[in-house]
């Protein structure tokens, strides 16, 4: 009966040492990635993509083995191509490529899952702040008329692939919807940022 007792007290002092490995961890990293930006509105999507790039420091706080709590900050190219830019003075419509670049916050839960826990699901709001606004026919700033914020959902997912003890490499798909208006002036319907991209980084495990 002694031997079991301190048995069975081994394996819970090595269980609890364990999950206490997992719990309130930290793992910070940072990626760059390839951006397909776009818009749509209540009716239709733009099918236009403008290519761009993103590049972000984040942060990951772990409250369980499965659970955590990230942070974002990156420098995000928005914005679409093959669209349009009015004269309201002389009725004349150009086409052009609007290129908006954002700061974004996104602040996600994450679930972490597989076998290994290597796997991961990211969901949760963002806010983007305008960093600059510009149409390439005329290479026109229009920062003054666009909405400085840019507000949405962000949803992703991602692998965590181990190299070495404490370092591993990310390999990503993230997801951004806007809720808000890119422009202050009304057009009689929403023009709503969406982007896709795909991102490769380093992670860092501080546990």
């Amino acid at each position: 009966m002694r031997k079991l007792l301190t048995l069975l007290s081994l394996s819970l002092i090595g269980y609890l040492s364990a999950s206490a490995q997992e719990n309130n961890s930290f793992e910070f990293g940072a990626h760059v990635g390839y951006n397909a930006a776009t818009v749509s509105t209540s009716t239709q999507t733009n099918s236009n993509y403008r290519s761009g790039f993103n590049i972000a420091a984040f942060g990951d706080y772990f409250f369980s083995d499965r659970w955590s709590i990230k942070a974002r900050v990156s420098y995000d190219q928005k914005g679409w191509a093959r669209g349009y830019l009015t004269n309201y003075n002389t009725g004349q419509s150009f086409e052009t490529d609007y290129h908006l670049n954002y700061l974004t916050i996104p602040l996600l839960a994450s679930w972490h899952f597989g076998s290994k826990r290597n796997w991961c699901l990211n969901f949760g709001p963002y806010a983007g702040l305008l960093l600059n606004a510009k149409e390439s026919k005329f290479n026109t700033d229009i920062k003054s008329i666009t909405h400085n914020t840019d507000i949405g959902l962000d949803l992703g997912i991602g692998v965590n692939i181990p190299v070495a003890s404490k370092v591993k490499i990310l390999l990503e798909f993230d997801g951004q919807a806007g809720f808000t208006d890119v422009f202050k002036v009304d057009q009689g319907y929403s023009i709503i940022n969406s982007r896709s991209s795909f991102n490769a980084g380093l992670v860092f495990d501080l546990k």
